[in-house]
C-alpha cells in the first residue's frame, strides 16, 4: 500500500469528504495524487464539475491540511482509516456505483472480513412487536457466526444490535456520522458498547455531524457488506425501503417479517412480499436458504 497516497487520500477526503466516484475525476490522470497541490482551483473546478469558489475553497483547505499526519492522530482516537485500495477494504462494496474513498473503523476491524453478514433494518418507530421479532429471528442467525449489520438508529437498529451483543454474537454499526458526534443520543450507551466489543464504521470524518442526508447515503453500506437483509417493520415510504432499494440493485437477498394487517409499519414488510422478498418467521429460514445455496 502507498503510504503517500494514504496521506494525500485523507488529506483530501477531509475537506472534501465524498464517495469514489465524485473524486474519480481527480484520480484519472493522477492516480496517486501527486499533483492535487499544484493544479489550479479553475482545473479542479473543472475536473470535479464544482463552482469555481467551491474549488478554490478545497484547494486551500487541501493546502492546509496535506501534510498533517492523519494517520497517527487517527490512531491516538483508537480510529483506523481504510482507503478503498486497502487490503483489508470489503470487495464487496468496490461493486457499488459509489464507494466509500475511506471508511473509518472503531472496534474490531476484523468483523468487516466476517464472510456472512446479515443486516437487520426497520422503523425508527418499530417497538415491541420488532423486539419480540429479532428475538426470534437472530439467536439461530448468531450461533452459526452471521454478524449482524444495522445502523444504530433508534427502534429496529438499535434492538438488533443488542439483541446481539446479549446473545453473544457480534454486531456492526454502520453511521451517518462521523465518531466526534454520538448519534442519536439515545443510543449512546450502545454506540461506548459497539466500539468497545464490536465494530463501528462510517465513512466520514470524525468532524462530520450528522445530516439528514447522510443516512440515506449510509444505506447502501448497510446493504454493500451484507448477504442479505432481513426488514421488521416499515411503512410504505421510509428510509427502511430505501436500503431494500440499495439490496435490490446488488443482488442482495431481501426477507420480511410479516405483521398485523393493521400496522402501517406492517405495510412495508408485506408489499415487499408482495413484490418477492421471503417471508420470514423464524432465523433458521435464512440459515436453510444460504444451506440451499451453498448445496
Amino acid at each position: 500500500m502507498n503510504d503517500e497516497f494514504t496521506q494525500r487520500l485523507l488529506a483530501l477526503h477531509y475537506v472534501y469528504p465524498q464517495a469514489l466516484n465524485r473524486l474519480k475525476p481527480l484520480l484519472r490522470g493522477d492516480p496517486d495524487l501527486v499533483y492535487l497541490d499544484l493544479r489550479s482551483p479553475y482545473d479542479i473546478a473543472e475536473t470535479l464539475q464544482i463552482p469555481l469558489e467551491k474549488a478554490n475553497t478545497l484547494k486551500q483547505a487541501y493546502l492546509k491540511y496535506m501534510d498533517t499526519p492523519f494517520l497517527p492522530i487517527y490512531g491516538q482516537q483508537n480510529i483506523q482509516a481504510l482507503t478503498y485500495r486497502d487490503p483489508q477494504y470489503p470487495p464487496s462494496l468496490r461493486e457499488l456505483i459509489d464507494p466509500p474513498a475511506v471508511l473509518y473503523l472503531k472496534g474490531d476491524a476484523g468483523l468487516l472480513c466476517a464472510p456472512e453478514k446479515i443486516a437487520v433494518i426497520g422503523s425508527r418507530k418499530a417497538q415491541r412487536y420488532s423486539q419480540s421479532a429479532i428475538q426470534k429471528l437472530l439467536p439461530p442467525l448468531l450461533a452459526e457466526g452471521f454478524v449482524v449489520v444495522s445502523g444504530l438508529a433508534k427502534g429496529a437498529d438499535a434492538m438488533a444490535h443488542r439483541c446481539a451483543i446479549d446473545s453473544g454474537g457480534k454486531t456492526i454499526a454502520v453511521l451517518g456520522s462521523g465518531f466526534f458526534h454520538r448519534y442519536p443520543k439515545i443510543n449512546e450507551e450502545l454506540f461506548f458498547i459497539i466500539e468497545e466489543t464490536q465494530l463501528l464504521v462510517t465513512e466520514y470524518p470524525p468532524y462530520m455531524p450528522p445530516r439528514k442526508w447522510n443516512f440515506p447515503k449510509r444505506n447502501r453500506i448497510i446493504s454493500g457488506l451484507s448477504k442479505g437483509v432481513i426488514v421488521t417493520e416499515a411503512e410504505v415510504k421510509s428510509g427502511t425501503l430505501s436500503t431494500i432499494d440499495h439490496a435490490l440493485d446488488h443482488g442482495k437477498d431481501i426477507f420480511a417479517v410479516p405483521g398485523d394487517i393493521f400496522s402501517p409499519l406492517s405495510a412495508g414488510p408485506h408489499k415487499l412480499i408482495a413484490e418477492g422478498a421471503k417471508p420470514v418467521w423464524d432465523g433458521a429460514q435464512v440459515l436453510e436458504e444460504y444451506r440451499q445455496l451453498r448445496s
